[in-house]
């Protein structure tokens, strides 16, 4: 792909036949002659990659195809935009991205494209799961059940994962929750306790965050 739009580039933009070519040669001509995208870096777009990801989130519960469309479109504006910033400065380019993206899913699922092709219905949900996660532990390679985990991710999915990683590592399970049968038992029970953090003045992110690294301590321990 070119890292500079070819000249001239026709008001409407007319079709390729490859809409991820034409989207590319977009925000290469945005890049070019917008002075606001101009200056815009990794660092300064940080913010709208976490804003455009809740609304895709937003979109998916809403239960609406034509707003996820929509939301999905302006969440790789963000891949595309950080993309093109860094093809500038020499780093990777967009096909960069696509094939190590590719190269990974086919490593990561050796079930569907390695030698047990085919071979799925003898696998379920879980023993598929813990294979990706045995590859992925063998690639990272990581130090510390912590180490590649967002700092900014929200504390309950923070929590699950970590919890996720420390089983996998053999450490003590999770206490069992008592008179919880189903998703909307749990959802009452994490509401409850929400309100009694509200009612004590207590920070329920803040809280758990600090729970789940004193668990990990203790594992590390």
């Amino acid at each position: 792909m070119q890292l500079t739009p070819d000249e001239p580039i026709a008001a409407g933009l007319p079709s390729t036949g490859d809409r991820a070519e034409e989207f590319l040669a977009v925000m290469l001509r945005l890049r070019s002659e917008c002075p606001w995208k101009a200056a815009q870096t990794h660092r300064s777009l940080s913010r709208y990659l976490v804003e455009e990801s809740a609304e895709v989130i937003d979109a998916i519960d809403s239960g609406k195809p034509a707003e996820l469309r929509e939301e999905l479109g302006d969440l790789l504006l963000q891949i595309y935009f950080h993309a093109v910033i860094a093809a500038e400065a020499g780093e990777f380019t967009i096909d960069d991205v696509l094939v190590a993206i590719t190269e990974k899913m086919i490593r990561r699922n050796p079930h569907v494209f390695g030698d047990r092709a085919g071979a799925t219905e003898a696998l379920d949900a879980h023993a598929i799961n813990d294979a990706w996660e045995a590859i992925k532990a063998t690639e990272k390679r990581r130090e510390s059940v912590l180490e590649g985990l967002g700092s900014g991710l929200p504390a309950l999915l923070y929590a699950d994962k970590v919890l996720d990683r420390l089983t996998r590592a053999g450490g003590r399970p999770a206490s069992g929750a008592v008179g919880i049968a189903d998703a909307d038992d749990l959802g009452q029970r994490l509401l409850a306790l929400v309100e009694q953090a509200h009612e004590l003045g207590l920070d329920p992110e803040q809280a758990l965050r600090d729970a789940v690294r004193q668990r990990v301590r203790e594992h590390e321990d």
